[in-house]
Protein backbone atom coordinates (compact mmCIF):
# COMPACT_ATOMS: atom_id res chain seq x y z
CA UNK A 1 0.00 0.00 0.00
CA UNK A 2 2.87 2.32 0.85
CA UNK A 3 4.55 1.52 -2.46
CA UNK A 4 1.40 2.45 -4.36
CA UNK A 5 1.20 5.79 -2.52
CA UNK A 6 4.86 6.50 -3.19
CA UNK A 7 4.55 5.66 -6.88
CA UNK A 8 1.47 7.85 -7.20
CA UNK A 9 3.25 10.74 -5.49
CA UNK A 10 6.27 10.36 -7.74
CA UNK A 11 4.09 10.24 -10.87
CA UNK A 12 2.19 13.35 -9.78
CA UNK A 13 5.45 15.17 -9.09
CA UNK A 14 6.81 14.07 -12.47
CA UNK A 15 3.71 15.33 -14.31
CA UNK A 16 3.87 18.59 -12.36
CA UNK A 17 7.47 19.13 -13.43
CA UNK A 18 6.56 18.42 -17.05
CA UNK A 19 3.56 20.76 -16.98
CA UNK A 20 5.58 23.55 -15.38
CA UNK A 21 8.05 23.25 -18.27
CA UNK A 22 5.30 23.93 -20.88
CA UNK A 23 4.92 27.55 -21.93
CA UNK A 24 2.06 28.74 -24.14
CA UNK A 25 2.84 31.31 -26.80
CA UNK A 26 0.21 33.05 -28.95
CA UNK A 27 1.13 35.06 -32.03
CA UNK A 28 -0.57 36.52 -35.09
CA UNK A 29 0.20 35.20 -38.53
CA UNK A 30 2.95 37.25 -40.17
CA UNK A 31 4.52 38.32 -36.88
CA UNK A 32 7.88 37.21 -35.50
CA UNK A 33 8.31 35.30 -32.27
CA UNK A 34 11.32 34.36 -30.15
CA UNK A 35 11.43 31.22 -28.01
CA UNK A 36 13.93 32.00 -25.24
CA UNK A 37 16.35 29.52 -23.68
CA UNK A 38 16.87 31.77 -20.61
CA UNK A 39 20.62 31.14 -21.01
CA UNK A 40 22.75 34.24 -20.60
CA UNK A 41 25.62 32.92 -22.69
CA UNK A 42 26.26 29.44 -24.01
CA UNK A 43 29.63 27.79 -23.39
CA UNK A 44 31.75 26.11 -26.00
CA UNK A 45 30.78 22.58 -25.02
CA UNK A 46 27.11 23.40 -24.55
CA UNK A 47 24.66 21.74 -26.92
CA UNK A 48 21.37 23.53 -27.72
CA UNK A 49 18.87 21.38 -29.59
CA UNK A 50 15.46 22.52 -30.93
CA UNK A 51 12.79 20.03 -32.04
CA UNK A 52 9.31 20.54 -33.55
CA UNK A 53 6.10 18.55 -33.76
CA UNK A 54 4.89 15.26 -32.30
CA UNK A 55 7.78 13.43 -33.99
CA UNK A 56 10.27 15.81 -32.33
CA UNK A 57 11.96 16.57 -35.64
CA UNK A 58 15.28 18.36 -35.21
CA UNK A 59 15.09 21.80 -36.77
CA UNK A 60 18.07 23.71 -35.27
CA UNK A 61 21.15 22.99 -33.16
CA UNK A 62 24.22 24.69 -31.71
CA UNK A 63 27.22 22.61 -30.61
CA UNK A 64 30.69 24.02 -29.96
CA UNK A 65 29.40 27.31 -31.38
CA UNK A 66 28.57 25.66 -34.73
CA UNK A 67 25.01 26.19 -35.98
CA UNK A 68 23.19 23.45 -37.85
CA UNK A 69 19.67 24.11 -39.17
CA UNK A 70 19.15 20.44 -40.09
CA UNK A 71 16.14 20.01 -42.43
CA UNK A 72 14.19 23.02 -41.19
CA UNK A 73 13.89 24.47 -44.70
CA UNK A 74 11.34 21.79 -45.60
CA UNK A 75 8.85 23.21 -43.10
CA UNK A 76 10.05 26.72 -42.31
CA UNK A 77 12.00 27.77 -45.37
CA UNK A 78 14.34 30.58 -44.36
CA UNK A 79 12.17 31.75 -41.46
CA UNK A 80 14.27 30.20 -38.66
CA UNK A 81 17.25 31.85 -36.99
CA UNK A 82 19.33 30.89 -33.92
CA UNK A 83 20.83 33.43 -31.55
CA UNK A 84 24.49 32.37 -31.37
CA UNK A 85 24.88 33.94 -27.89
CA UNK A 86 21.86 32.48 -26.10
CA UNK A 87 20.63 29.72 -28.43
CA UNK A 88 17.11 31.23 -28.54
CA UNK A 89 15.00 30.30 -31.58
CA UNK A 90 13.62 33.12 -33.73
CA UNK A 91 10.76 32.46 -36.17
CA UNK A 92 10.17 35.27 -38.65
CA UNK A 93 6.93 35.82 -40.59
CA UNK A 94 5.33 32.86 -38.85
CA UNK A 95 2.42 31.04 -40.51
CA UNK A 96 -0.50 29.02 -39.18
CA UNK A 97 1.17 25.75 -40.20
CA UNK A 98 3.97 26.56 -37.74
CA UNK A 99 1.59 26.16 -34.82
CA UNK A 100 2.50 23.25 -32.57
CA UNK A 101 4.87 21.97 -29.89
CA UNK A 102 8.50 23.10 -29.79
CA UNK A 103 10.93 21.28 -27.52
CA UNK A 104 14.26 22.62 -26.26
CA UNK A 105 17.03 20.40 -24.89
CA UNK A 106 20.13 21.89 -23.30
CA UNK A 107 23.09 19.59 -22.58
CA UNK A 108 26.01 21.07 -20.67
CA UNK A 109 28.56 20.33 -17.97
CA UNK A 110 26.11 21.90 -15.50
CA UNK A 111 23.49 19.28 -16.31
CA UNK A 112 20.64 18.77 -18.74
CA UNK A 113 17.47 20.83 -18.97
CA UNK A 114 14.31 20.77 -21.06
CA UNK A 115 11.70 23.29 -22.11
CA UNK A 116 8.56 23.04 -24.17
CA UNK A 117 6.64 25.75 -25.99
CA UNK A 118 3.09 25.36 -27.27
CA UNK A 119 2.89 27.93 -30.08
CA UNK A 120 -0.52 28.95 -31.44
CA UNK A 121 -0.60 31.07 -34.59
CA UNK A 122 -3.81 32.99 -35.26
CA UNK A 123 -4.91 34.16 -38.68
CA UNK A 124 -5.20 37.87 -39.44
CA UNK A 125 -8.59 39.16 -38.33
CA UNK A 126 -10.92 40.60 -40.99
CA UNK A 127 -12.98 43.72 -40.36
CA UNK A 128 -16.61 42.70 -39.68
CA UNK A 129 -19.25 43.64 -42.28
CA UNK A 130 -22.60 45.03 -41.11
CA UNK A 131 -25.58 44.67 -43.44
CA UNK A 132 -29.36 44.72 -43.19
CA UNK A 133 -30.95 41.28 -42.98
CA UNK A 134 -32.48 40.84 -46.46
CA UNK A 135 -34.98 38.26 -45.16
CA UNK A 136 -36.63 41.08 -43.18
CA UNK A 137 -37.10 43.27 -46.26
CA UNK A 138 -40.79 42.55 -46.75
CA UNK A 139 -43.54 45.16 -47.02
CA UNK A 140 -44.68 44.52 -43.45
CA UNK A 141 -41.24 44.77 -41.91
CA UNK A 142 -40.31 47.88 -43.86
CA UNK A 143 -43.29 49.72 -42.47
CA UNK A 144 -42.32 48.88 -38.89
CA UNK A 145 -39.91 50.84 -36.72
CA UNK A 146 -37.47 47.92 -36.36
CA UNK A 147 -34.34 47.24 -38.38
CA UNK A 148 -32.70 43.79 -38.27
CA UNK A 149 -28.95 43.82 -38.89
CA UNK A 150 -26.33 41.13 -39.49
CA UNK A 151 -22.66 41.33 -38.55
CA UNK A 152 -20.68 38.81 -40.61
CA UNK A 153 -17.13 37.48 -41.05
CA UNK A 154 -15.80 34.71 -43.31
CA UNK A 155 -12.80 32.36 -43.28
CA UNK A 156 -12.00 32.69 -39.59
CA UNK A 157 -10.65 30.31 -36.95
CA UNK A 158 -10.68 30.44 -33.14
CA UNK A 159 -12.55 33.74 -32.93
CA UNK A 160 -15.50 35.27 -31.12
CA UNK A 161 -17.97 37.63 -32.81
CA UNK A 162 -19.88 40.03 -30.54
CA UNK A 163 -22.37 42.92 -30.58
CA UNK A 164 -21.81 45.76 -28.11
CA UNK A 165 -24.06 48.63 -27.05
CA UNK A 166 -21.59 51.16 -25.81
CA UNK A 167 -19.33 49.06 -23.57
CA UNK A 168 -22.05 46.51 -22.72
CA UNK A 169 -21.97 43.09 -24.36
CA UNK A 170 -25.30 42.25 -26.03
CA UNK A 171 -24.60 38.89 -27.70
CA UNK A 172 -21.69 36.78 -28.97
CA UNK A 173 -20.87 33.63 -30.90
CA UNK A 174 -17.59 31.66 -31.13
CA UNK A 175 -16.03 29.22 -33.57
CA UNK A 176 -12.93 27.03 -33.41
CA UNK A 177 -13.17 25.28 -36.79
CA UNK A 178 -10.85 26.20 -39.63
CA UNK A 179 -12.11 28.67 -42.25
CA UNK A 180 -15.58 29.11 -40.79
CA UNK A 181 -18.15 31.84 -41.38
CA UNK A 182 -20.10 33.64 -38.67
CA UNK A 183 -23.18 35.89 -38.67
CA UNK A 184 -24.73 37.54 -35.63
CA UNK A 185 -28.10 39.39 -35.81
CA UNK A 186 -29.14 42.54 -33.99
CA UNK A 187 -32.50 44.32 -33.94
CA UNK A 188 -32.52 48.08 -33.45
CA UNK A 189 -34.93 51.00 -33.71
CA UNK A 190 -34.65 53.29 -36.73
CA UNK A 191 -34.37 56.33 -34.48
CA UNK A 192 -32.02 54.68 -31.96
CA UNK A 193 -29.26 57.10 -30.98
CA UNK A 194 -27.17 54.59 -29.01
CA UNK A 195 -23.70 53.55 -30.10
CA UNK A 196 -23.46 49.99 -31.43
CA UNK A 197 -20.37 48.11 -32.58
CA UNK A 198 -19.53 44.63 -33.86
CA UNK A 199 -16.25 43.15 -32.60
CA UNK A 200 -14.30 40.09 -33.72
CA UNK A 201 -11.49 38.96 -31.45
CA UNK A 202 -9.11 36.14 -30.64
CA UNK A 203 -6.95 35.80 -27.52
CA UNK A 204 -4.49 38.45 -28.65
CA UNK A 205 -6.21 40.91 -31.00
CA UNK A 206 -9.56 42.31 -32.13
CA UNK A 207 -11.20 44.22 -34.98
CA UNK A 208 -14.14 46.59 -34.48
CA UNK A 209 -16.81 47.87 -36.88
CA UNK A 210 -19.05 50.69 -35.64
CA UNK A 211 -22.71 50.79 -36.73
CA UNK A 212 -24.17 53.70 -38.67
CA UNK A 213 -27.92 53.08 -38.28
CA UNK A 214 -28.94 55.83 -40.71
CA UNK A 215 -26.76 54.40 -43.47
CA UNK A 216 -27.45 50.68 -43.02
CA UNK A 217 -31.17 50.87 -42.19
CA UNK A 218 -32.02 53.45 -44.84
CA UNK A 219 -33.29 50.88 -47.33
CA UNK A 220 -33.23 47.18 -48.11
CA UNK A 221 -30.48 45.74 -50.31
CA UNK A 222 -31.31 46.09 -53.99
CA UNK A 223 -33.95 48.81 -53.40
CA UNK A 224 -32.07 51.95 -54.27
CA UNK A 225 -34.54 54.83 -54.38
CA UNK A 226 -32.21 56.88 -56.54
CA UNK A 227 -32.44 54.35 -59.38
CA UNK A 228 -35.87 55.55 -60.70
CA UNK A 229 -34.66 59.13 -60.56
CA UNK A 230 -31.65 58.24 -62.65
CA UNK A 231 -33.89 56.41 -65.14
CA UNK A 232 -36.26 59.36 -65.42
CA UNK A 233 -33.37 61.77 -65.81
CA UNK A 234 -32.10 59.78 -68.79
CA UNK A 235 -35.50 59.09 -70.42
CA UNK A 236 -37.14 62.53 -70.21
CA UNK A 237 -34.54 64.36 -72.39
CA UNK A 238 -34.88 61.62 -75.02
CA UNK A 239 -38.68 61.95 -75.03
CA UNK A 240 -38.49 65.74 -75.32
CA UNK A 241 -36.03 65.45 -78.18
CA UNK A 242 -38.33 63.01 -79.99
CA UNK A 243 -41.33 65.34 -79.55
CA UNK A 244 -39.33 68.30 -80.82
CA UNK A 245 -38.18 66.32 -83.83
CA UNK A 246 -41.80 65.34 -84.57
CA UNK A 247 -43.00 68.95 -84.36
CA UNK A 248 -40.22 70.10 -86.66
CA UNK A 249 -41.07 67.37 -89.15
CA UNK A 250 -44.78 68.36 -89.17
CA UNK A 251 -43.88 72.02 -89.72
CA UNK A 252 -41.53 71.04 -92.51
CA UNK A 253 -44.21 68.98 -94.25
CA UNK A 254 -46.75 71.80 -93.90
CA UNK A 255 -44.29 74.33 -95.29
CA UNK A 256 -43.51 72.04 -98.19
CA UNK A 257 -47.18 71.59 -99.05
CA UNK A 258 -47.67 75.38 -98.99
CA UNK A 259 -44.82 75.87 -101.44
CA UNK A 260 -46.24 73.18 -103.74
CA UNK A 261 -49.64 74.95 -103.64
CA UNK A 262 -48.02 78.27 -104.51
CA UNK A 263 -46.35 76.64 -107.48
CA UNK A 264 -49.62 75.04 -108.54
CA UNK A 265 -51.72 78.25 -108.52
CA UNK A 266 -50.26 81.34 -110.11
CA UNK A 267 -51.49 84.88 -109.66
CA UNK A 268 -55.00 85.47 -111.08
CA UNK A 269 -55.22 86.80 -114.63
CA UNK A 270 -57.35 89.96 -114.55
CA UNK A 271 -60.09 90.32 -117.16
CA UNK A 272 -61.83 93.43 -118.34
CA UNK A 273 -62.65 96.02 -115.72
CA UNK A 274 -66.24 95.91 -114.45
CA UNK A 275 -68.65 97.97 -116.67
CA UNK A 276 -71.93 99.39 -115.65
CA UNK A 277 -74.68 99.98 -118.31
CA UNK A 278 -78.22 101.09 -118.17
CA UNK A 279 -80.76 99.45 -120.44
CA UNK A 280 -84.49 100.16 -120.13
CA UNK A 281 -84.09 101.30 -116.58
CA UNK A 282 -82.20 98.20 -115.49
CA UNK A 283 -78.74 98.60 -114.17
CA UNK A 284 -76.43 95.71 -115.10
CA UNK A 285 -73.25 95.12 -113.18
CA UNK A 286 -70.59 92.91 -114.74
CA UNK A 287 -68.43 91.13 -112.18
CA UNK A 288 -64.71 90.86 -112.41
CA UNK A 289 -63.67 87.78 -114.29
CA UNK A 290 -60.73 85.70 -113.02
CA UNK A 291 -59.08 82.87 -114.87
CA UNK A 292 -57.14 80.28 -112.83
CA UNK A 293 -54.13 78.99 -114.56
CA UNK A 294 -53.65 75.22 -114.49
CA UNK A 295 -50.45 73.32 -114.46
CA UNK A 296 -48.08 74.27 -117.19
CA UNK A 297 -47.15 71.54 -119.60
CA UNK A 298 -43.73 71.89 -121.11
CA UNK A 299 -43.31 70.66 -124.63
CA UNK A 300 -40.21 69.18 -126.09
CA UNK A 301 -39.19 72.54 -127.57
CA UNK A 302 -39.32 74.09 -124.06
CA UNK A 303 -42.41 76.19 -124.84
CA UNK A 304 -45.21 76.47 -122.41
CA UNK A 305 -48.84 75.73 -123.16
CA UNK A 306 -51.35 77.47 -120.93
CA UNK A 307 -54.83 76.09 -120.37
CA UNK A 308 -57.39 78.21 -118.59
CA UNK A 309 -59.93 76.77 -116.24
CA UNK A 310 -63.56 77.68 -115.93
CA UNK A 311 -64.55 81.24 -115.33
CA UNK A 312 -65.16 82.27 -111.77
CA UNK A 313 -67.66 85.11 -111.33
Amino acid sequence: MLNIICKSSFLSLFLLVINEGLKSVSVMEGDSVTLHTDVTEIQRNDQILWMFGPQETRIAEIYKHDIDMHESNETFGDKLQLDDQTGSLIIRNIRIKHSGLYKLQIISNRGNSYKRFNVTVYATLPIPIITRDSSQCSSSSESSSKCVLLCSVVNVTHVTLSWYKGNSLLSSISVSDLNSSLSLPLEVEYQDNNTYSCVINNPIRNQTKHLNITEVCQMCPGKDLTTPLRVYASVIPAVLLAVLAGVMYILYRKHRRMRQKDNYFESPVQAVEPVQTEEEGVEVLYAQTTFCKQVQNKKANWTEETTYASVVT
